[in-house]
């Protein structure tokens, strides 16, 4: 089946074409017929599988067709995103989408400067993306109207559960017309996503390419279980390995990525760093550097697992695991983009065997293991005594030593004071 086949105008295609996409992936031809039809719809599938053009498409189609100018401050079509570097890769692939017709996109985001973003919606707009935030600061400065909406899009719907969004959904939805065409798209499926559907989709048609939380199937996984303190050694190892490749590496914390980012540096390595503390700006010009080759490694938090798509990413390393398992599928779907193929690598610590536990059964499958044997399960981290070893291993083999082994003997207690009695 092509893009013809599937009812979108003529001229679309024809753009479409002039970007070398011709064949719709599967969550595309599933769902651009019923949103053609003006049907709400659920989709789920995993990462880099063309979800953008699945609602884009239809919509922008509908738009074109049915002609109109939007009035000021309003927006004819608005898609929530949950980070600021998804929102952009949308209002981009939106952007070259509707290329040669009449139809404008704005983007509005946090960390950027607001007055422009102001100045931008005055003449209104057909496509607005936004972060949730930024949208609630525009709305309380009336300087968006959402009136007049006639298509609503929560693309990653699950991760603004994850990210508490749903507080400002709930502020945003009563703004819009009753009567609008719903699309929610998501790459995993949690119980709330549910109630989420049910409380802003109607009658909603589902389609679903794969099983939520399933890793592409052109991803080679492998796992290292490798002491804490020997991360950094071993990952150093494992780039140098394919310098000249496009790898992205998951942290935890900011802090942790910037120093990591650096450490990486001083060995040698093109690297940069993307998290919460960097400005848009920053931001910007790391994934732009990162999609242009000069910088090789990137280095990042969770607010890039899913705002990046950039096909020539080979490897993706988890430093360290998500706190979250469905996360783990977006981190490592940023590789095997387009069809290619793609290396995910993860580093396991001793006490991230809970964190690997609800992986797997995320997905149901089992990481190879590319180096040491699973730690066997630990209590949670106590903090170590003064002079206490780890046994110094650098792959897993088995459990750890017990804190405190080879620790010098404690000072005894010494003995109270009697009690004073009262006067």
């Amino acid at each position: 089946m092509d893009f013809d086949m599937l009812g979108l105008a003529p001229r679309l295609v024809s753009a479409l074409a002039e970007q070398g996409i011709t064949d719709p992936t599967p969550i595309q031809t599933q769902a651009i017929p019923h949103a053609m039809n003006g049907r709400d719809v659920m989709g789920l599938a995993q990462t880099g599988t063309g979800k953008t053009a699945a609602f884009g498409l239809p919509m922008i189609d509908r738009l074109i067709k049915s002609g109109g100018k939007p009035a000021p401050k309003s927006a004819r079509a608005l898609v929530l995103a949950p980070t600021r570097e998804l929102a952009k890769q949308i209002a981009d692939n939106l952007e070259a989408y509707t290329r040669g017709s009449h139809l404008k996109t704005v983007l509005v985001v946090g960390g950027a400067g607001i007055n422009g973003q102001i100045k931008r919606m005055e003449g209104g707009t057909s496509l607005l993306v936004a972060t949730p935030g930024r949208l609630i600061d525009l709305l309380d400065r009336r300087a968006v109207n959402l009136s007049q909406t006639e298509f609503l899009v929560l693309d990653e719907a699950d991760q603004m559960l994850d990210m508490g969004f749903i507080h400002a959904l709930r502020r945003i939805a009563p703004l819009l017309p009753k009567e609008r065409q719903t699309m929610l798209f998501s790459a995993t499926m949690p119980k709330q996503m549910e109630e989420l559907a049910q409380a802003y989709l109607t009658d909603a048609v589902r389609v679903q390419v794969n099983p939520p939380g399933k890793a592409a199937d052109k991803i080679d996984q492998s796992i290292h279980f490798v002491a804490k303190a020997a991360k950094t050694e071993v990952l150093v190892e494992l780039l140098d390995q394919h310098r000249d490749e496009l790898a992205l590496v998951f942290g935890r914390t900011k802090h942790g990525m910037e120093k990591l980012s650096k450490q990486l540096a001083a060995a040698g390595f093109a690297a940069a760093a993307i998290h919460g503390n960097k400005s848009q700006g920053q931001r910007e010009r790391a994934i732009r550097d990162f999609r242009e080759g000069r910088v090789r490694v990137l280095v990042a938090t969770d607010v890039a697992a899913r705002g990046i798509d950039i096909p020539g990413v080979r490897h993706v390393y988890n430093y360290e695991l998500p706190n979250v398992a469905e996360n783990y599928v977006h981190r490592i779907g940023r590789t095997a983009r387009a069809g290619a193929d793609g290396r995910a690598v993860a580093l396991c610590a001793p006490d991230e065997m809970g964190e690997l536990k609800d992986i797997e059964k995320a997905m149901k499958a089992e990481i190879p293991v590319a180096s040491g044997t699973r730690w066997d399960p630990v209590e949670p981290e106590k903090k170590p005594r003064r002079g206490g070893g780890g046994g110094g291993r650098r792959f897993g083999g088995g459990a750890p030593k017990p804190e405190g082994v080879g620790a010098k003997p404690g000072r005894p207690n010494r003995r109270r004071r009697p009690a004073r009695k009262a006067a």
